[in-house]
């Protein structure tokens, strides 16, 4: 199975669930999902078995911040 190039909106909802990810889980578990993430953007492939990374960046941009994170955005 030849690698699919991932179309740039793609790439641009990976970057955003990156950034966002650092703002929604603090520390070192924000920091490695976000370059897990940015990893996945770079690469800028679809893969078969992104399915779980999908899933991630679903989560990331669908969970609220909570008010705090907001205003220091």
């Amino acid at each position: 199975m030849d690698p699919v190039p991932m179309d740039h909106h793609e790439k641009m909802r990976l970057r955003a669930a990156a950034f966002r990810a650092t703002r929604l889980y603090p520390g070192p578990v924000g920091e490695l999902v976000s370059r897990e993430l940015l990893t996945w953007e770079e690469f800028g492939y679809r893969l078969g078995g992104n399915a779980l990374v999908m899933r991630l960046v679903d989560q990331v941009l669908k969970s609220p911040l909570e008010r705090t994170q907001e205003a220091a955005a």
